[in-house]
């Protein structure tokens, strides 16, 4: 069953999903070659229990930690480990937060020190496409309408939107009705309706768009083993124009010194 969110509902998504944004652009000022993923995944722990929320994924059917950090071809549901970031990489961060009752996510694809032009390509792609879905997220429209939006824009630049993984609804459980693919067709699905909230996040891969997941049951690469990215956004369904809960604004103020 989707949930429609009422004001007050809204206003506490507002907070939990501030803190996601918040953590994000704390994290930014740490992702510099050198930094290990692990270090990373506390410093991000310790910023949500300290600003009063509680870090969403940690425990989430078993996922042991706050982040999940996928480096390069690893696509999403990364598990932080002792790997150090070197130049070059590129760095997916997934981040929730429960607090107030409700959940906020957000995904953002990181780059280490100078990465190779295909790369930022890909990054460029990647978040311009999940605008390009957002944009569809307004009353009397269609899932299908988002996930055509963001394939047709990844695919006339080359690149592939992996199918197996999609975006969600999202409020008092992280993951809600509907579900959101990254691929689809206009007028098809669910018909959005004013106050649902969901999770939009493309899943872009250089290559193909096969995937392989790993025998610890969480890591998901790319099956050729080329570059993936993963942007997303927490957004509420609106009458005439999508709002975006999650902003980039500060992470990008922090990256670009």
């Amino acid at each position: 069953m989707i949930k429609i969110k009422t004001e007050e509902d809204i206003e506490l998504m507002r907070a939990s999903s501030n803190l996601v944004a918040k953590t994000h652009a704390h994290l930014a000022s740490f992702i510099k070659p050198g930094v290990t993923l692990l270090s990373l995944d506390k410093i991000a722990e310790e910023f949500i229990r300290d600003n009063g929320g509680i870090p969403a994924f940690k425990g989430y059917n078993g996922f042991p930690n706050t982040l999940c950090i996928s480096p390069n071809e690893q696509v999403v549901h990364g598990i932080p480990n002792n790997t150090k970031a070197k130049d070059g990489d590129i760095i997916s961060i997934d981040c929730g937060v429960y607090m107030n009752g409700f959940y906020g996510d957000s995904a953002y694809t990181y780059p280490i020190g100078k990465i190779s032009n295909d790369a930022q390509n890909l990054l460029d792609v990647t978040k311009e496409s999940l605008y390009k879905g957002i944009e569809h997220c307004i009353d009397g429209n269609f899932i299908g309408d988002i996930g055509y939006a963001i394939q047709s824009y990844v695919e006339s630049n080359g690149m592939s939107v992996v199918r197996e993984l999609v975006g969600h609804g999202i409020g008092k459980d992280l993951h809600e009705s509907p579900e959101v693919p990254n691929y689809g067709e206009k007028g098809r699905g669910e018909v959005l309706k004013e106050g649902m909230v969901l999770a939009v996040e493309p899943m872009v891969n250089l290559g193909t768009k096969n995937i392989y997941q790993h025998a610890d049951g969480w890591t998901i690469t790319t099956a050729d083993n080329k570059f993936s990215a993963h942007f997303e956004h927490t957004v509420i369904v609106g009458k005439n124009q999508a709002e975006v809960l999650t902003s980039f604004k500060n992470i990008e103020s922090k990256l670009n010194g």
